[in-house]
């Protein structure tokens, strides 16, 4: 542990001194060519539009251009893998998620890469809250109501999901193990198809990405409960964190900038830097937002931090709930 915290504490002065040099003092020289940040899911989806909506403004910041380079396989896998093959010359890059790094690793002990071990953490760039949601029909108009109901109905409530294994999933048994209940799992193949179900009160419970389920709540279709973030989000406004609740409670998907293992420490300073500013950008959280994602900047040592303990939440989960992919 003192080990660790000399590591993080070092990354944090390497990071901060980072912070007081010009772009291209961090790194001279570089970037001479364009750089290509693989994106490991296929092109259309959340983690795709965020890359193309980043790497225009990383390109301005950076000083060269950006190249977004989709590579779905696996669940996100294959592009991961070949970017923790890469050289490390700060000319590929991967946008990853909770499921590549977080979820991926504790589920499939035998993905071809480590998590830890083969990439060079560079910045959180942003994160996606889920929001409880249930029938117009449930009794339950909070989220203290709801867990009062499934307390007093135990194993006779149900929740939905896009899958065995999925942050959908997680997120459910998540609240269950902190609220204490049982409650029966039903996977689907995707939450659209789910929404039926729900909205007939069939489901009792579907933990839904903001995008997809907050139009129906706007509709009067459902009724949503909270969210899933450590506080309220902008993103969901006037509906309550569940953590006002239950304590600690949070899960939301991350999106993180990695390199390959052994990437310089002058490369690190200079793609952190840039991802921030570009971050910043009000164009740029404008269209995350109609993602239903926050723009969030980190240093090096935070995001290693971060990755730490949600690895270590989804691997109790996981073990604790034996979820697997079968």
């Amino acid at each position: 542990m003192k080990r660790r915290s000399l590591v993080l504490t070092l990354a944090g002065l390497i990071a901060s001194c980072f912070g007081t040099l010009s772009l291209a003092q961090q790194a001279p020289g570089y970037p001479s060519r364009p750089i290509r940040l693989v994106v490991p899911f296929p092109a259309g989806g959340a983690t795709d539009i965020f890359a193309r909506t980043l790497s225009q403004k990383l390109a301005e910041k950076i000083g060269a251009s950006v190249v977004v380079d989709n590579k779905p396989g696996a669940g996100g896998t294959l592009g991961s893998d070949m970017v923790a093959k890469a050289m490390p010359d700060g000319y590929t890059l991967l946008l990853a998620t909770s499921s590549t790094h977080s979820i991926g690793p504790n589920l499939n002990p035998k993905m071809p890469y480590d998590a830890v071990r083969d990439f060079t953490p560079i910045a959180q760039v942003g994160f996606a809250p889920s929001i409880m949601l249930v029938p117009n029909s449930s009794p339950a108009h909070t989220v203290q109501e709801w867990i009062n109901y499934a307390r007093k109905n135990p194993g006779r409530l149900n929740y939905a999901s896009s899958g065995n294994g999925t942050i959908v999933q997680l997120t459910a048994e998540l609240f269950k193990a902190q609220a204490g209940l049982f409650v029966v799992h039903i996977p689907y193949k995707g939450t659209a198809l789910a929404m039926p179900d729900l909205i007939s009160g069939k489901v009792d419970v579907l933990f839904d990405s903001l995008p997809t389920g907050l139009p129906h709540v706007r509709d009067g279709r459902l009724r949503a409960l909270g969210v899933t973030t450590a506080q309220r989000t902008p993103l969901a406004p006037g509906v309550p964190a569940i953590s006002e609740v239950l304590p600690g409670y949070e899960s939301t998907t991350w999106f993180g900038l990695f390199g390959p293992q052994n990437l310089r420490p002058e490369l690190i300073g200079r793609i952190n830097a840039a991802a921030n500013l570009a971050l910043k950008d009000p164009e740029v959280a404008e269209k995350l937002q109609r993602l239903g994602i926050e723009a969030l900047g980190s240093t090096p040592a935070q995001f290693t931090t971060m990755l730490a303990g949600e690895s270590a939440k989804w691997k109790k989960i996981i073990n604790e709930r034996k979820i697997s992919l079968d």
